[in-house]
């Protein structure tokens, strides 16, 4: 699943103004992601050349080269744009109808299943980005690691609004079955790889932020005094 909703391009007229140049400049350049993020996702991007990205977005190689300045910008570009969306997605998807912190943390899986659940879902643009590329190339890796931290650092807050004793830690946990659940729904393209991750993080925030009725349970229980600690007295 990509989460672009691609945008039709608009008919210039004859004789445009300047904003109205600019307007067909960012339609292209729409176009030119859209097409690029779904070639990439769905084809790998080593496999998209440059002659099916501009066919697919219907402009000119003059165009992209213009905007992105190579194949490797319009990669880049793609990668931030896509994170962003996908954040956006992600994050108002967990903190949908508000609830404790405890609550939306647990919205974690059920959201993600919805996303393995769809057939354009093709896996981790990041992750299948820094696969694809040369592992000495950091380029790829540093926007990748800014995607993950920023929704790591949702992640963090949330476990620490709900009583997390090392929020960082449950945070990066939780992080690892993400990238997990996303590859091996990717592998078997069987949404219901979310239910596990969904029960195994379960079972990380019970450790790291028991509830109220947990805590009561493993607090240890005062017996009545007997004859033997009337004697200790």
């Amino acid at each position: 699943m990509t989460l672009i909703s691609p945008r039709k391009a608009g008919k210039a007229p004859a004789r445009a103004t300047a904003p109205a140049q600019a307007a067909d400049g960012d339609s292209a350049r729409q176009r030119l992601l859209d097409a690029g993020m779904n070639l990439f996702c769905r084809y790998g991007i080593n496999a998209t050349g440059v002659d099916a990205i501009v066919a697919e977005a219907g402009t000119a190689k003059t165009t992209l080269y213009k905007i992105f300045g190579s194949k490797e910008g319009l990669i880049e570009a793609v990668l931030e744009t896509e994170g962003q969306r996908w954040r956006d997605w992600f994050i108002a998807g967990i903190e949908a109808g508000d609830g404790p912190a405890r609550e939306r943390l647990r919205r974690i899986f059920p959201v993600l299943k919805t996303w393995f659940g769809d057939g354009r879902f093709y896996g981790c643009p990041f992750i299948n980005a820094v696969g694809e590329h040369d592992k000495a190339d950091d380029r790829m890796r540093t926007i990748a690691i800014r995607h993950k931290k920023i929704v790591l650092g949702h992640i963090e807050k949330l476990a620490a609004e709900a009583g997390a004793g090392d929020a960082v830690a449950l945070a990066h946990q939780i992080g690892l079955l993400i990238d997990g659940a996303i590859v091996a729904a990717m592998v078997t393209q069987d949404s219901s790889v979310a239910d596990a991750a969904e029960i195994a993080a379960g079972a990380l925030l019970d450790t790291f932020a028991p509830s109220a009725a947990q805590a009561a349970r493993k607090k240890p229980r005062r017996l009545a005094p007997g004859p033997a600690s009337l004697a200790a007295e």
